[in-house]
């Protein structure tokens, strides 16, 4: 089998690597079935010459090329069924999504805490179509930012795409709330890094989401105008990830604007720790993230929507 090895590619996955004692080497993957997949019908992407295609990376699966978003449904088993539904939108950069990791793997864990989790499998920007070009468009989207007295402000990018398949899950699982056992009150949004990134997008921008809380896992830190009507905010990152930098300006926002606010700083677990690993603090982030639900009475059985 055909492999790249990604030298030098080792900022966001380091830990990845350490905890699961591999080389970050990736390699062709046969797409897996989907049965439970949900087209969203919100278009496919321009310019996009390459297929959709998957790799497999630190063990673990991620897509590429994404031109026709969908939306896969995990729902707790009914007996422990509390209403209460998540929006998971995995990262990678907007160019592939660790939609295992960052995906599946988080929406089991919500199933657990009674939770419904809905898989946002969104539209991406084209990477090219072979591996090694693939290499090249992962260590340029990862380049190592300039010192924070240096860097330029980065180009606001483009999530039109993005955010219209977000407002798709989201009215889809308004649409099926009552079949779902959903409570129409009690939906939010939880992002890993660029999934971070459209999850503050879309509370910022949306006219058509109306989110009970939002959870932006290791995505930007930078200050935004928090409406007054913002949702209770939960932010996790570690010290070392790259996004950091020092910067608090995320959480003073919500802070200076009155709105809940809870911010866990790690002191280790890079970028793109996902459910954790326990060589590192961010191991116990998903437990007390789902203690901070359950304070805030997500976790209380609600009765469905009507």
């Amino acid at each position: 089998m055909n492999s790249v090895k990604l030298a030098g590619f080792v900022v966001p996955f380091a830990l990845a690597a350490s905890s699961l004692a591999q080389d970050g080497t990736i390699y062709p993957l046969e797409a897996p079935a989907e049965p439970n997949a949900i087209a969203l019908n919100t278009g496919g992407v321009a310019n996009q010459p390459a297929k959709e295609s998957w790799f497999r990376q630190w063990g673990e699966p991620m897509v590429r090329n994404v031109t026709t978003a969908t939306l896969t449904p995990f729902l707790p088993d009914p007996a422990k069924a509390n209403g209460t539904a998540v929006i998971v939108a995995p990262g990678g950069g907007f160019r592939w999504l660790s939609i295992n990791n960052e995906g599946w793997k988080i929406a089991k864990a919500l199933n657990e805490r009674g939770i419904a989790a809905f898989v946002l499998k969104y539209r991406l920007v084209p990477t090219p179509p072979t591996l090694d070009g693939l290499k090249e468009s992962m260590s340029r989207t990862f380049a190592p930012p300039a010192p924070a007295a240096e860097a330029p402000r980065p180009p606001q990018m483009d999530l039109t795409n993005q955010s219209q398949d977000a407002e798709a899950a989201y009215a889809l699982i308004l649409s099926r709330a009552r079949e779902w056992n959903i409570d129409s009150n009690r939906i939010g949004m939880v992002g890993f890094s660029a999934g971070a990134g459209l999850t503050m997008h879309c509370m910022l921008n949306s006219k058509t989401m109306k989110f009970a809380f939002i959870a932006p896992i290791y995505g930007g830190m930078g200050p935004v105008v928090v409406p007054k009507d913002a949702p209770p905010l939960f932010v996790a990152i570690a010290s070392d990830d790259f996004l950091f930098r020092g910067q608090f300006g995320l959480i003073k926002s919500w802070f200076d604007a009155g709105r809940p606010v809870e911010f866990h700083l790690y002191q280790n677990g890079g970028h793109g720790f996902g459910m954790g690993y326990p060589d590192r603090t961010t191991y116990w982030w998903f437990e007390v993230f789902t203690h901070w639900l359950d304070v805030n009475g997500f976790l209380k059985p609600a009765k469905a929507a009507h």
